[in-house]
């Protein structure tokens, strides 16, 4: 019995002692020399080249504060955006870089860097616009109308709050599979952010950007996202190593060189606002 509790002990005491040692996310990417990021294949946020390298405004920030924290490279994992959240939370990967909202249900879900751009959103129709639609408004209006979105994007929200019927939207996992229901006529309108919709139809044959579309107004007020990148809620000390070096970044000029080469402007900036703001008691 008198060994039976020495094992205990000593187990327990090991424990602790491995507790005590146990690496942090960020010391350990620092001694790999690598982190995982997960990202979603969307222009311009995050998306691979066809050489396979890993861009985006979204990878091209993150690059530059992991390098400055001591992290040499980033190894992409790429994943639908629905399951961008639960890959980050089951271990695929360390960080999302894929240019995510920050909203106060996924603030629940992790914790996010502060805010790296502020975006509107967009939509794409058929050329002619042979529908006239120029706002989620006319969705409303129009039960007829089949409107496409990414998974787990929060045009969703936004159109379901603005009374767009549920049977109405159709979702694709990312914004190419949607501009191929577009062309098929699978849909009428694909929505996403409005640098998302801008570039993505300049390659796609057949349809157009509505230029005159009207920003959603919900509760009283317009519309406007901001994106970041998001950490595991356990990770909290990594996104504030990681928000230190990104103020910097805003402070000294270098976030509007960095994410200006895929269009976004000095009204893409995210100003002062921060993820803690955004996300009140939520803020992890």
């Amino acid at each position: 019995m008198k060994n039976l509790r020495l094992i205990a002990l000593l187990t327990a005491a090991l424990a602790f002692v491995a507790a005590g040692f146990a690496q942090s996310t960020l010391e350990e990417a620092r001694e790999r020399g690598f982190i995982r990021v997960g990202f979603a294949n969307e222009v311009p946020y995050a998306y691979a080249n066809p050489d396979g390298t890993l861009t985006g405004e979204a990878v091209e920030v993150a690059r530059v504060v992991f390098q400055e924290l001591g992290i040499a490279e980033m190894d992409g994992v790429l994943t639908e955006f629905g399951s961008l959240i639960p890959g980050l939370q089951a271990g695929r990967f360390d960080v999302i870089t894929a240019g995510m909202y920050v909203t106060p249900t996924r603030c629940e879900q992790v914790a996010f860097a502060d805010p790296e751009y502020q975006i509107g959103e967009g939509i794409v129709v058929p050329e002619g616009n042979p529908m006239s639609i120029t706002s989620y408004d006319d969705i409303v209006a129009n039960p007829e109308i089949r409107v496409g979105t990414g998974a787990g994007w929060l045009e969703y929200d936004y159109m379901v709050a603005m009374g767009v019927a549920e049977n109405q939207i159709v979702t694709f996992p990312d914004a190419p599979s949607g501009m191929a229901g577009l062309q098929a006529d699978r849909i009428d309108v694909f929505t996403g952010t409005s640098l998302t919709m801008r570039e993505i139809s300049g390659r796609t044959n057949g349809v157009e950007f509505v230029e005159e579309f009207a920003q959603p107004v919900i509760d009283g007020e317009t519309v406007i996202s901001y994106g970041a990148a998001a950490f595991r809620i356990a990770d909290a000390d990594f996104r504030d190593a990681y928000n230190e070096v990104l103020n910097g970044l805003k402070a000294d000029g270098r976030l509007a060189t960095i994410i200006e080469p895929f269009g976004f402007g000095s009204t893409e900036l995210p100003g002062a606002m921060t993820s803690a703001e955004f996300c009140g008691d939520s803020y992890n």
